[in-house]
């Protein structure tokens, strides 16, 4: 009988090697880290992986990246990358931004009212000064008109 058959008739007797066999594949396998820190924080957080040798080993996990945002809205900015600020730093400026005023700072519907504040701002001026003018031509009539 192969090894396959003995351990069924094992299991079948109810004998004691079937309950040491899986006693042994229960235990758990100690592992140590592999880098400096040896304490369970967020920056050093494990996996556990087996290797072609069938040895289970530690890979450190890197942290995962939250990605830029708009600095008015909060919203997630689109076509940049989500990295560790260490690897933006290594970037090069067209890959940090995209092509448009205010461009990996602020998203295209901010930017865009922005715009527009700035125009009617603008704008308001601009009837503001027409309004005084017309006022001031409205005096200049009166004080004319008495005389």
């Amino acid at each position: 009988p192969s090894c396959g058959s003995v351990a069924i008739l094992a299991q079948a007797r109810g004998g004691a090697d079937s309950e040491l066999r899986e006693e042994k594949a229960a235990m758990a396998v100690r592992l140590t880290y592999r880098r400096q820190c040896r304490y369970n924080t967020k920056g050093n957080k494990q996996r556990v992986l087996k290797t072609p040798g069938g040895k289970l080993v530690f890979q450190a996990v890197k942290k995962a990246a939250k990605g830029p945002s708009c600095g008015d809205c909060g919203k997630e900015l689109i076509g940049l990358p989500r990295l560790r600020p260490m690897e933006y730093r290594r970037l090069k400026n067209r890959e940090k931004r995209v092509s448009r005023a205010y461009g990996g700072s602020r998203c295209a519907k901010c930017v865009r009212s922005r715009i527009m504040r700035a125009f009617l701002i603008e704008e308001q001026k601009c009837v503001k000064q027409v309004l005084a003018e017309k006022m001031s031509q409205a005096k200049e009539t009166t004080k004319k008109g008495k005389k």
